[in-house]
């Protein structure tokens, strides 16, 4: 019988114990983290948000997304093939609280041509989570993280062949991680999310080889172009998946006095968003969705993959376009509104005082 030297044999004890201690820490983590209260998210469609956490203690936070492929406008007359999280671009609004585990199940139905996963920016792990959430058609996959760092963070997909072009089909969101201590009150609180889409006007699929013109409806059916994402040309910069989906009857809403939150992200995949409420100083910024705020702001930049947090107190009726204001793609979508009903102020805003003939002002 072979007899281990003194050296090697503490080695290996030493090893024995390290691998034992691991198990053991790796055992009451699991036990830790089985023991927290299980809570399914409320998920909310774009630009509505979850309502704020009141309870006081970490929870198990499961959060259900499902790929769908859905064929949608991106503006009247113009068509697209969006790939979604939940039937939505953007995807869902997630809020989880500061301490929080977070388990994700993803489903890829059947029908589906491609592999998805969620890339999730609030992540503390390889890739945000790319390889353990990915998830081939006809399969789910659960995997789950814990949520330590509070702010604002985008997810999208991360799947081949590029998360850019996942991007630009539309699949992307926002997840909050709020503190432990909550954030302050807010009136009302919405999410937007700003992207771009490249479009092929032929309607020629660009994972096919076959190139064919595609209608439906009497309406224009394109697909993704990758030679003018690939120049970062876009044909649309849009907020929440459409152009003009955030005008008119679909216009945020306020009221004089209201302190209204802002949730404001940005999916690219290329473009950085010079965010911008004509009429409207921001009150208060939390710079890329992290602990630094600013007050007093005209314009806030969001870099692609980013994302801010605003809020703004309504002191004055009205309505307040928001843009990104590199101007020229408010002309290609990125435009939308808030309307604010109320009394005037006029020591704030007096407005028109009064129009006459034209007569030289220059001396």
């Amino acid at each position: 019988m072979k007899v281990l030297k003194p050296t090697l044999l503490a080695f290996c004890v030493a090893l024995s114990f390290n691998a034992m201690a691991t198990v053991s820490a790796t055992s009451t983590q699991t036990s830790q983290t089985q023991k927290l209260p299980v809570i399914e998210a409320e998920l909310t469609v774009a630009p509505h948000v979850p309502a704020p956490i009141t309870r006081n203690y970490p929870a198990r936070v499961l959060v259900n997304l499902e790929v769908q492929e859905k064929i949608m406008p991106i503006t009247e007359g113009v068509d697209y093939k969006y790939w979604t999280f939940n039937g939505s671009t953007p995807g869902p609004f997630i809020r989880v609280r500061e301490g929080d585990t977070v388990e994700v199940k993803l489903a890829n139905p059947p029908t589906s041509r491609m592999p998805h996963s969620i890339d999730f920016h609030a992540v503390s792990g390889q890739n945000g989570g790319v390889q353990a959430s990915e998830t081939m058609p006809n399969k789910m996959t659960t995997f789950a993280f814990k949520a330590v760092y509070p702010g604002l963070y985008l997810y999208h997909c991360g799947s081949t062949p590029s998360a850019s072009i996942h991007l630009s089909k539309g699949m992307f969101g926002l997840i909050l991680v709020e503190p432990k201590e909550g954030l302050s009150k807010a009136d009302k609180e919405y999410f937007i999310v700003q992207n771009e889409f490249y479009i092929n006007e032929s309607g020629a699929d660009p994972h096919s080889s076959v190139s064919q013109k595609v209608t439906q409806n009497n309406e224009r059916l394109v697909t993704m172009d990758m030679a003018k994402a690939m120049a970062e040309q876009p044909d649309f910069v849009v907020f929440n998946g459409h152009a003009g989906t955030l005008l008119d009857n679909n216009a945020l809403k306020a009221k004089v006095g209201d302190k209204v939150r802002l949730f404001v992200g940005n999916a690219g995949p290329n473009l950085a968003s010079s965010f911008h409420i004509m009429g409207k100083v921001m009150d208060n910024v939390q710079v890329e969705g992290g602990s630094v705020q600013n007050h007093n702001v005209q314009t806030t930049l969001i870099p692609a993959g980013g994302a801010t947090i605003i809020d703004l107190n309504m002191q004055t009726p009205g309505k307040y376009m928001f843009v990104d204001h590199s101007l020229f793609r408010s002309m290609k979508g990125a435009m939308g509104e808030i309307v604010v009903d109320g009394e005037p102020n006029l020591e704030l805003f007096e407005g028109r005082i009064k129009t006459e003939p034209y007569q030289s002002l220059i001396k």
